[in-house]
């Protein structure tokens, strides 16, 4: 089936989609046989998508991780879950904040407690999602979802999707700064598994806030970095028409960041990314949480804890 939305770079694969289906429909509606020129468009296709695909640039991942089709953090927890997750709401504090979303659900018979930021798919559901930047309500939601989880001994998986901790005045009134850095030191020392995955963007400390992980990965076409090349460009060079130097800067990608140590692992996504075959995209994140799970689950708490804790304290080069 075609995609109906496209970014800048992907137009020739549309171009080439719509002569396809052109080509489909005249040798449906007529006798004239097609197939040769059909067969044509379709070389062509599978070569532009390779193309296109197997050379992108920082930029285009950061295009792809927003991309309007791509799957957000309940379309993954509805398809790992497969109908029995719960949702739990509010912080007991302020209120229930709708970019934060979790609850506890199965994968096959192992119980998770799921958290993550969630965006919305039209301007009602962005506004009511507050396009996925959660109050610090939102952390505060999370912290007490993952403190029940270590009460109960029910491993933490963190969907991290988000553009960034809102960054409202009424935010910082309620401690948004308190509230994240809280999160990052009670996870820390979580008496229980934690495995984050960054399924779109990856932003600052709206990310690290539930990105404290004994395992963290990124799917493939997703970025993890303290600032968007957009407000990165605009601080450095007045202007966001930078920004595509600026993700190129930022050491953003996946590679990068599995290069530079920060992250354990990429999850590779379907060939043209995780909207172009969400389901595959759903197995190919489950088999990547149940293998983590497995490697964790045997190890003592006391383990557990110590070796997260070295694992963030070798992060980075620095003089003693």
């Amino acid at each position: 089936m075609t995609r109906m939305e496209y970014l800048d770079f992907e137009k020739p694969i549309q171009e080439l989609e719509e002569q396809l289906d052109k080509c489909l429909l005249i040798g449906k509606e007529s006798d004239i046989d097609v197939s040769e020129t059909c067969e044509q468009i379709e070389k062509k296709l599978e070569k532009a998508k390779k193309d296109i695909y197997k050379n992108l640039t920082p930029w285009q991942r950061v295009q792809l991780s927003r991309h309007p089709n791509r799957p957000y953090t309940l379309d993954h927890i509805n398809a790992l879950t497969k109908g029995t997750f719960m949702e739990l709401h509010g912080d007991r504090t302020v209120k229930d904040d709708k970019a934060m979303v979790g609850g506890l659900g199965k994968i096959g018979n192992q119980s998770f407690m799921f958290i993550g930021q969630q965006k919305g798919y039209n301007t009602k559901t962005r506004q009511y999602r507050n396009f996925g930047m959660a109050n610090p309500e939102g952390y505060r939601k999370a912290l007490r979802l993952m403190k029940m989880a270590e009460k109960f001994g029910i491993p933490v998986v963190t969907l991290i999707d988000t553009p960034g901790a809102y960054p409202g005045l009424e935010a910082e009134e309620r401690g948004q700064g308190e509230a994240i850095a809280r999160n990052i030191f009670e996870m820390s020392k979580l008496k229980t598994p934690i495995i984050s995955v960054i399924i779109g963007e990856g932003a600052s400390g709206g990310a690290v806030g539930i990105g404290v992980g004994d395992r963290v990965f990124m799917m493939e076409n997703t970025w993890y970095t303290v600032i968007s090349p957009e407000s990165c460009s605009s601080i450095l060079w007045r202007s966001w028409e930078y920004k595509e130097q600026a993700a190129e800067a930022l050491k953003l990608t996946a590679a990068d960041m599995k290069k530079l140590k920060l992250i354990d692992g990429i999850i590779k996504e379907p060939f043209g990314g995780a909207h172009s075959n969400r389901e595959e995209a759903f197995k190919i994140v489950e088999k990547q949480i149940l293998k983590s799970f497995n490697e964790l689950k045997d190890l003592s708490i006391k383990e557990l804890v110590e070796k997260r804790m070295e694992k963030y304290a070798d992060m980075g080069v620095y003089k003693a």
